[in-house]
C-alpha cells in the first residue's frame, strides 16, 4: 500500500515540540523526513523527559515521542559549508519545517526568499509564537506562555483553582497540528499549480482559534467566558460527577437523555422539578442538580454506570489515568500505538502513538524508531552528492 505522503521529502529542522509533532504527522503518513539537527547536542527534546538514563543518551522520551521514522542528520548552519549542505539538500526538498524565531533564517541567508531561487517549488513552514510580523512577533514563547495569552488558561479550572494551564502542552500541539495541516493544502495546491509556498504558523492564533466556540460566546453572544471547572458551560448535567467508586463523566446534553438519565438513576421525579424541567433552568440550578445526581449515583461504580447509561443513550466515561486507557479495549483495538523492539540508542522496546485516525491505502505508521543524532549524516551526504572525502572534510571543519 502507498501512504499519501510517500515521495515527499520534509527537512525538519525545528526543535522540542510543536514542528517535530507537525513533521512526525507527516512521517506517519509516509513521507521522508531528514531532521537536521545541531552537531553534538541536537534537538533539545533530546534532553528532556521523565528517564535520566535516556535524557543523558540524548535519546530523552520527549524526543522520542515525535521524532519516530526520522532521519537524522547534523549540520552546523553557521558554517558557510554547512549552509551549502543545507541549499543541497533544499534542491531535493518538497517542505521545510522550521520554529527558529522569525528573522533567524534571514539572517544566516537560508530564509524563504533564498530557498525559493533555489527551489522555487518549496512549501516553507515557519512555526513561531505570535508569526512572522506584528508587535510581539520578536517575543520568546513557550507553551504556557501561549495558554496563558491565548486565553486558555482563564477558562480552565474553577474559582478555586483557576486559572491553570493545562496538563500537557495543548498550545504546542494545536501548532504542530495546524501546521501539518497548512503543509498538506500546500502540497495540494502544488499539485494543481507547481507553485511553492510560505506558510506562516502562529502559535497563539492557532491557540485562540481552538477556543472557538468560546471566543464566539464572547464576539457573539456578548458573554465572557469563564472557568467552570468540570462543567459544560454548554448543557447540564454535562460534567464530572462522583460514584460509589471513581469519577464518571456525563455529557446529558439533550432533553431526551436527561430524561433517559433519571429514569436510570430512579429518579424520574428530576424531571418534572421546575428547577430542572429545561434546558436553561438546569444550567441555572447546576449545583442542586449535582446533589441529586452525586446521591444516586453513590449507589454503583463509574464503570457499572458507564456500561448502563452508554447503553440507554446517555453519553457517559470514567475518567481514567494515562496507563489505564492506554489498556482500554478499544484503544488496542484501533492499532493506535506502534512498538519497536529494542530501539538503538534506546536498548529496549519503545512505544509511540500514530494518528488519530486511519485511512484507506495506507493506515499512519512509520517504518523506523526515532533516530540516534546523526545516524544518517553521511548516508544523507552521499546522496546529494557528498564524496566520502568531503564527507571527511565537513567532519573535520566542523560543518556537520
Amino acid at each position: 500500500m502507498t501512504q499519501a505522503l510517500s515521495g515527499i521529502r520534509v527537512l525538519d529542522l525545528s526543535n522540542v515540540l510543536a514542528g517535530p509533532l507537525c513533521a512526525y504527522q507527516l512521517a506517519l503518513l509516509g513521507a521522508e523526513v531528514i531532521k537536521v539537527e545541531v552537531p553534538k547536542t541536537g534537538d533539545l527534546a533530546r534532553q528532556l523527559g521523565a528517564d535520566p538514563a535516556l535524557n543523558a543518551r540524548h535519546m530523552g522520551a520527549s524526543f522520542l515521542a515525535q521524532n519516530g521514522g526520522k532521519k537524522s542528520m547534523t549540520v552546523n548552519l553557521k558554517s558557510e559549508a554547512g549552509k551549502e549542505v543545507l541549499r543541497r539538500l533544499v534542491r531535493t526538498a518538497d517542505v521545510l519545517v522550521e520554529n527558529f524565531r522569525p528573522g533567524v533564517m534571514d539572517r544566516l541567508g537560508l530564509g524563504y526568499r533564498e530557498l525559493r531561487e533555489i527551489n522555487p517549488s518549496l512549501v516553507y513552514c515557519a512555526i513561531s509564537g505570535f508569526g512572522q510580523s506584528g508587535p510581539m512577533k520578536d517575543a520568546p514563547a513557550y507553551d504556557q506562555i501561549i495558554q496563558g495569552l491565548s486565553g486558555m488558561m482563564s477558562v480552565t479550572g474553577n474559582d478555586d483553582c483557576g486559572p491553570m494551564r493545562a496538563g500537557y502542552p495543548v498550545a504546542d500541539t494545536v501548532g504542530g497540528i495546524t501546521a501539518a495541516f497548512a503543509i498538506a493544502a500546500a502540497l495540494v495546491r502544488r499539485s494543481r499549480t507547481g507553485e511553492g509556498s510560505l506558510i506562516d504558523v502562529s502559535m497563539l492564533d492557532s491557540a485562540i482559534v481552538s477556543l472557538g466556540w468560546v471566543v464566539s460566546n464572547y464576539l457573539i453572544a456578548g458573554v465572557t467566558p469563564r472557568a467552570i471547572g468540570n462543567e459544560n458551560f454548554t448543557a447540564a448535567p454535562s460534567g464530572t460527577f462522583r460514584t460509589r467508586q471513581g469519577l464518571l463523566n456525563i455529557a446529558a446534553n439533550k432533553q431526551e437523555q436527561f430524561e433517559a438519565l433519571a429514569k436510570a438513576l430512579g429518579r424520574e421525579d428530576l424531571a418534572a422539578d421546575p428547577r430542572f424541567a429545561a434546558r436553561e433552568a438546569r444550567k441555572c440550578n447546576r449545583a442542586a442538580l449535582t446533589r441529586e445526581l452525586e446521591a444516586a449515583l453513590a449507589q454503583r461504580s463509574a464503570a457499572e454506570w458507564e456500561t448502563t447509561l452508554n447503553r440507554l443513550g446517555v453519553p457517559a466515561g470514567r475518567v481514567l489515568t494515562v496507563p489505564e486507557v492506554l489498556e482500554v479495549a478499544q484503544v488496542k483495538e484501533r492499532e493506535l500505538l506502534q512498538v519497536f523492539d529494542n530501539a538503538p540508542g534506546v536498548d529496549r522496546n519503545i512505544t509511540l502513538a500514530r494518528c488519530g485516525f486511519k485511512m484507506s491505502g495506507g493506515d499512519p505508521s512509520v517504518s523506523a524508531p526515532p533516530p540516534q543524532l546523526g545516524e544518517h549524516t553521511a548516508e544523507i551526504l552521499h546522496a546529494i552528492g557528498y564524496s566520502s572525502a568531503d564527507i571527511g572534510r565537513l567532519r573535520q571543519a566542523g560543518a556537520v
